[in-house]
């Protein structure tokens, strides 16, 4: 039997969901990493993707003025840093010196890559789109890199991975989702 649900349960309904570390950075200044689970692919050719941003967000800004991020595939390795950018403002607070995380030279884009990341996919910004209290950034993929052990032909293996997933502080069999 269904039954109605209040309609801010939306969102964890759609769960599990990959958790992504998406790294930002002002052409002068300082980067910033902010944890995010509102990501998708759009496009096959061109590769595009989309991430959703919390308008009140300081990477909101961040993205929208630079017009460009890297989404970075964290491992239950970092989990505990994973919170720590998903939890704390980069307004005030270095998050790479904060969580000790390795700022690593993109290849095409002003962002850097996270080293202890196994997947890192560089994205320059082509559109966006008003979706209520967030903004959808909408990234043309413009390098994509990835550690050998945890994909076999393009097609990441979650376990051997230990990919986070977000699903409100559960684990289940080898998929890894936030404890916190």
């Amino acid at each position: 039997m269904k039954e109605d649900l209040d309609l801010g349960k939306m969102s964890r309904m759609l769960s599990p969901r990959l958790t992504v570390l998406v790294t930002c950075a002002r052409e002068e200044g300082r980067p910033n990493i902010i944890t995010l689970s509102w990501t998708m692919p759009t496009s096959i050719r061109p590769p595009m993707v989309a991430i959703s941003v919390g308008k009140r967000r300081y990477s909101h800004d961040v993205i929208k003025e630079s017009g460009e991020f890297v989404i970075n595939v964290p491992t239950k390795d970092i989990e505990s840093e994973v919170w720590i950018c998903g939890t704390t403002s980069g307004r005030k607070l270095d998050k790479f010196k904060e969580t000790n995380l390795t700022a690593e030279k993109p290849k095409k884009v002003n962002a850097p890559c996270i080293r202890e990341c196994p997947i890192n996919i560089e994205c320059k910004v082509t559109g966006s789109i008003e979706s209520g209290d967030h903004t959808i950034f909408i990234g043309k993929v413009v390098a994509l890199s990835a550690d050998s052990n945890i994909h076999t032909d393009g097609i990441p293996n979650p376990i051997n991975g230990k990919i986070l997933y977000w699903r409100n502080g559960t684990k289940e069999g080898d998929t890894f989702y936030f404890t916190k």
